[in-house]
């Protein structure tokens, strides 16, 4: 009875503030403008408390990384905290030419250092030498954290940046107040970039490779699995980027990957707040309209070739065991999308959810368990991911056989009503949470707007959900949870005895599964 009391009341509150949170409530609240230049603005009205939100999404990630190049979106997103001609440096007439100096002798630099024939040593640290001076001299002019602080200073709060595979965003909040200090801030960065310490940042990233990727068993695995899933789609490079290109990229390589990527075409402004659209918007137009437009860049990228045999990655590590597997799946704009994403949900969302239930409270072989979609990005077609941590005394292989139990479960049988309703229910508790502060409803709407052209997509995101059938579910299982289309990654205890892991991969696949073939940001 109090079960289905609380059930009751979750369903009340939803219906209550659903009401004051759907689309036509915010097509009240929301204005939206392309500048002259290409660049979209848009506005969300919310005067709860006198402070707003931003949040500048580059439509450009990881999968635009020039080949040889690995990590240069996430090298760029360091580099729009360095400042620019204005902030940042105490005399940029004079470290400009400085500036100029490291390239010119670091370019010197690689050449000798590349060459596959006649490579003079000599020469070599000579010209590392001349390069170091460089950079030691133009960082005299360096005020450290500049841009940072003068946010800071003004009340700025959660300054912060992230790369991913398919873009790049950077947001903080401050008082309603400081919107055209903002507006100045966030133009110049895009609009005067000045590629100042580079080579100490770029150090940073190596060490941030280091010890996320190298010193990282998971982070090993994750990246191999990821190589091995996409053979020919830029999905396959890291992040943070492979080693010898961070060791040889360039500050004017960062230079060019701005001025191709962020450009205003490419790029949406949101802002969420107590502004009003009437004032504020010119103030954004004043600042932001500066920025030279420029067509919108080419996203054409090698389509991944069909899966048709299982491909493994085994990692033998003196660490905790990890299985994974993922699938092929289509894009973001996928007719099935919504159908994934409450696969998704049934499977890994709580303790009542598939996977925790079988692998973790019932069979107890798994201290956790989920599946997931989005791996490693959405933009372009990417896996569906299932994962387990097995506990002490039990095999990679052992979560695998549940995993593919209830995968089993999903393909010849359909979900309960029940599990259906709670699925639907869920997805629209999950918007509202999403659009509870105005940093994360800036990014949603954002986000939105640049992937479909129309942030009320955010909001028709719940009405696909709430049309899946269990027949869907069903359909979408049997489609894309085959042998063929798996690949699969595993990190076994080294030293430990294992079964059906990679000696079985060399001889005979696991039950279900074809022969094997063998095959990672701020």
């Amino acid at each position: 009875m109090q079960r289905k009391f609380q059930l009751l009341f979750f369903f009340l509150l939803i219906s209550i503030f659903a009401a004051a949170q759907d689309v036509a409530s915010f097509e009240k609240r929301v204005t939206v403008k392309t500048l002259p230049n290409g660049l979209t603005v848009l506005i969300c009205q919310r005067h709860e408390a006198p402070v707003f939100s931003f949040f500048t999404l580059v439509d450009a990630g990881s999968a635009q990384d020039p080949m040889g190049e690995t990590g240069l979106a996430h090298m760029f997103e360091h580099m729009a905290f360095k400042g620019t001609d204005k902030i940042g440096t105490t005399d940029y007439a004079k470290e400009k030419p400085e500036l100029a100096k490291v390239e010119d002798d670091y370019a010197a630099y690689i050449k000798e250092r590349d060459k596959q024939v006649g490579r003079d040593e000599t020469k070599l640290k000579s010209l590392e030498k001349t390069w170091k001076d460089d950079i030691a001299a133009a960082d005299k002019y360096v005020v450290h954290n500049a841009f940072g602080k003068l946010i800071e200073q003004n009340g700025g709060e959660d300054l912060n940046a992230f790369t991913n595979y398919d873009e790049t965003g950077y947001h903080y909040s401050l008082p309603e107040n400081r919107l055209e200090l903002w507006a100045y801030l966030e133009s110049e960065r895009f609009l005067h970039p000045v590629m100042r310490e580079f080579y100490k940042e770029r150090n940073v990233v190596i060490e941030e490779r280091r010890m996320r990727t190298d010193s990282n068993p998971i982070g090993r695995l994750i990246e191999q699995f990821t190589a091995a899933a996409f053979e020919a789609h830029p999905y396959h490079r890291p992040t943070v980027g492979w080693m010898s290109d961070l060791n040889s990229f360039s500050a004017t390589d960062a230079q060019k990957f701005f001025d191709e990527y962020y450009v205003p075409s490419n790029m949406v402004v949101t802002v969420v707040g107590d502004i009003n659209p009437a004032t504020a918007m010119p103030i954004i137009e004043k600042y932001f309209a500066r920025i030279p437009s420029h067509p919108k860049p080419d996203e054409t990228t090698t389509v991944e070739p069909p899966q048709n045999s299982e491909r493994r990655v085994v990692l033998k590590e003196q660490s905790q065991p990890l299985y994974l597997e993922g699938y092929h799946r289509p894009d973001y704009r996928s007719k099935d999308d919504a159908v994934y994403d409450a696969i998704s949900d049934l499977m890994s969302d709580g303790r009542t959810s598939r996977l925790y239930r079988a692998l973790v409270r019932d069979k107890k072989i798994a201290s956790f368990s989920a599946g997931f979609t989005g791996l490693p990005g959405d933009k372009y077609p990417h896996l569906f991911a299932f994962y387990a941590f097995p506990l002490p005394g039990h095999t990679p292989q052992e979560v695998a056989d549940a995993i593919h139990a209830e995968i089993d479960r999903l393909k010849k049988e359909d979900i309960s009503d029940e599990e259906l309703k709670m699925i639907k229910t869920r997805s629209k508790a999950n918007l509202l949470r999403s659009l509870a502060d105005n940093e994360g409803l800036a990014m949603e709407l954002g986000t939105y707007q640049t992937r479909y052209g129309d942030w009320r997509e955010l909001f028709r995101s719940v009405d696909r959900i709430d049309m899946v059938t269990k027949a869907d579910i069903r359909r979408v299982a049997n489609e894309t949870f085959v042998d063929t289309n798996r690949t699969v990654g595993i990190i076994e205890n080294a030293g430990a005895k294992t079964q059906g892991t990679s000696e079985r991969s060399s001889n005979a696949p696991p039950p279900g599964a074809s022969a094997a073939t063998a095959g990672g940001a701020q």
